[in-house]
């Protein structure tokens, strides 16, 4: 199958990685939430603010609660932007290629205001918010006979751990802080999923985003292709598909769990947000709020904060991973969701 990557990307990546990549994108592309698509209705769609460059192609996102500062990584070239409140356009806080960064999937800021930034060819580093300078990383073994990989997204939980998902190896990561004090070191398994997870053509992506809960005794992580969340019990390792109702999570991409338990979605290629009401146990979720509109240009993640959930226009129908070859995107944005 042709690449769906950006040429820059896709040499960077192992053949079976892009041949993964482009069969997820494919699938994705063809795929779409169970319940009825609605229109956006009485949610309120705006821009928040603008990302500089033509080929930005934007995925992750995260807030740092302390400042307010929004942080967006670019998936094509590995950007870190800055945001700052109030301001219209961001800027570049990390460029592209520092410390040999290839793209900016997943980004998280911790409570003491580490960035956190995965790549999805190597690993994820963690950073200092006020000078920019790399804390720590952590990397997957690479070179002959390491297995195919694709570091996607990650969650923190209270006590200072790191969880990662890996989309091709259906594997979550760990980093203690107990590892992010050492400062370096291997990016090792902490569970595997693959014998939970649907069957799947061999290197086909399953796992995407990741959250956990506020008392951080679960994880949830989604299978982008199959539209089902997975619950994974921190104190046992018990790894459980939760029961959705209402619909499924096909072509989810991005997850932000509330404190009081609302899990809000975005939906790539369909141009979906959706949002779930999960239970305290974290073993069901009903669908409560269905967004579909074509201002989204392929939500790839998204943050909520107090009034306003704030949506990754990732464009990657634009020239982007889901069709290099054609298409001409807009100018970047991060879109502004009220009502979700």
């Amino acid at each position: 199958m042709t690449s769906l990557l950006p040429a820059s990307l896709a040499s960077a990546l192992t053949p079976a990685v892009t041949a993964a990549m482009a069969m997820a994108m494919a699938l994705t592309l063809g795929a779409a939430p169970a319940q009825a698509h609605t229109p956006a209705g009485d949610a309120r769609i705006s821009t928040a603010f603008t990302l500089p460059g033509g080929k930005v192609y934007p995925e992750g996102i995260a807030t740092d609660p302390r400042t307010h500062t929004v942080y967006v990584g670019s998936y094509a070239d590995g950007t870190v932007y800055r945001a700052r409140p109030g301001r219209p356009e961001a800027e570049v806080f990390l460029p592209s290629g520092t410390d040999g960064r290839r793209t900016a999937n997943g980004l998280r800021v911790d409570a003491l205001g580490r960035l956190w930034v995965t790549d999805s060819t190597a690993g994820v580093a963690v950073y200092d918010t006020a000078s920019g300078s790399r804390l720590a990383h952590f990397e997957v073994a690479r070179g002959a006979g390491a297995p195919a990989r694709f570091v996607n997204d990650l969650a923190l939980t209270p006590d200072g751990t790191a969880y990662l998902t890996d989309s091709v190896r259906g594997v979550i990561y760990r980093v203690t802080p107990e590892q992010l004090a050492a400062g370096s070191g291997a990016l090792t398994e902490a569970y595997d999923l693959s014998p939970a997870l649907r069957p799947r053509p061999a290197g086909g992506f399953s796992l995407n985003g990741i959250v956990a809960d506020r008392a951080g005794r679960y994880l949830l992580t989604v299978d982008m292709t199959e539209g089902d969340l997975y619950r994974v019990d921190l104190r046992t390792g018990a790894v459980r598909r939760v029961g959705l109702g209402g619909g499924d999570l096909k072509a989810a991409d991005g997850l932000d769990l509330s404190p009081d338990g609302t899990l809000r979605v975005a939906h790539n290629a369909t141009n979906t947000l959706t949002r779930w009401q999960v239970r305290a146990d974290g073993t069901r979720a009903r669908l409560t709020r269905t967004i579909t509109d074509p201002s989204l240009q392929i939500p790839t993640t998204l943050a909520h904060a107090p009034g306003r959930t704030l949506v990754v226009r990732s464009q990657f129908d634009k020239g982007g991973p889901m069709s290099p070859g054609s298409g001409t995107p807009t100018t970047f944005t991060v879109a502004a969701v009220r009502g979700l």
